[in-house]
């Protein structure tokens, strides 16, 4: 990955970004591919799209991914100045006692997710509490204190820092799915280096964690678009924790994943292939027999049915302040993402065969 590209990386993994607070985040994407891109636009719910315009007579192809990230929010104060809070998303009730919070309020406020220490509880009686039933302690002494510092609705999430792993690999809260978010301007900008034939979408999506909102704005908006191509990330089964019976194979590493079944257009499915293919990309293939959880299944069905294709980013421990992707998955998705866009022109239009 080259030295901006992972510094816009890096930018984007420190940006808090829950759903329905993403205008920070979309600030960093937007100053990045303003650099590249034609023009550049907003919507009233931040939803960001860059694009190279191409050839008239050529397609259209938007290449996503969300901006958001799952988190927590204030639902309460409570008299000893203790915060009750609620989910954003999927937040996860087992990995979030015991961890550092940040309360993203008009100053940023530090916490921490109470644990009750291993003395002073029996064993036998552990269980994993909703997330409803869990406290932030921010060090108030009462109600009041508290309130000077943060207020209901103001949205939480873990201090975690992105780390160096060894390999090329990295750990993060955040990178689902702010490496899609990354790929999907480097995919443009890597598309309007080359000066495709086709008009080019980068598109950054707000609040897909809580149902694909922001894609569904997008799918509508965006009325000329050809083809969506959503980049998210997928489960890595590599690791000991995942019963390799029921998911995957999927490898960290071994490059980026295409989908096929349910909301996957084989026609973008075999433009993906051909073009990894000559750009000697190696991918590797999911299969989706419902869904794919992703803003695809948001894009597909807009406007009557618009080609879509979810491509992902191998990731271990989703929806943890741990996340953990391997860098040269991250690039590799960005190249193929560029690769797509060039061969559009060729594969289109996108249609069945009946």
């Amino acid at each position: 990955m080259h030295e901006s590209g992972r510094t816009f990386l890096d930018d984007l993994l420190a940006t808090a970004s829950p759903s329905g607070f993403e205008t920070p985040s979309q600030r960093v994407w937007t100053d990045h591919v303003r650099a590249f891109a034609d023009d550049v636009s907003v919507d009233a719910y931040g939803n960001a799209v860059a694009v190279h315009e191409g050839d008239p007579d050529a397609p259209a192809i938007a290449l996503t991914g969300h901006a958001d990230e799952i988190g927590f929010i204030v639902r309460d104060v409570l008299d000893d100045g203790f915060l009750r809070i609620a989910r954003i998303g999927g937040a996860d009730r087992t990995v979030s006692k015991g961890q550092h919070v940040t309360i993203h309020g008009d100053e940023p406020v530090q916490g921490v997710i109470g644990q009750t220490a291993i003395h002073l509880r029996d064993p036998s009686e552990d269980e994993y509490e909703e997330v409803a039933n869990q406290f932030v302690d921010i060090g108030a002494t009462d109600a009041d204190e508290a309130r000077e510092y943060v207020e209901v609705g103001d949205p939480v999430t873990f201090s975690t820092d992105c780390e160096e792993l060894v390999g090329g690999r990295i750990a993060a809260r955040g990178i689902d799915n702010r490496t899609g978010a990354w790929a999907a301007a480097e995919g443009l900008r890597r598309a309007a280096a080359a000066e495709v034939d086709a008009t080019v979408y980068a598109v950054s999506t707000v609040q897909e964690e809580v149902g694909l909102q922001g894609a569904r704005m997008v799918g509508v908006d965006l009325d000329d678009v050809d083809a969506f191509v959503a980049v998210d990330v997928t489960h890595a089964t590599d690791s000991p924790d995942v019963d390799t019976e029921r998911r995957g194979p999927v490898e960290l590493g071994a490059g980026p994943v295409i989908t096929r079944g349910s909301t996957n257009h084989p026609a973008l499915v075999a433009l993906a292939r051909d073009a990894a293919d000559a750009a000697a990309i190696d991918v590797q293939l999911q299969a989706a027999g419902t869904r794919t959880g992703t803003d695809a299944d948001a894009f597909y069905t807009s406007r009557g049915g618009v080609p879509s294709l979810n491509v992902s980013i191998p990731n271990r421990y989703m929806h943890t302040p741990v996340e953990v992707v391997d860098l040269n998955d991250v690039a590799a998705v960005a190249d193929l993402l560029a690769a797509i866009a060039d061969g559009a022109t060729e594969a289109a239009p996108f249609a069945v065969d009946v």
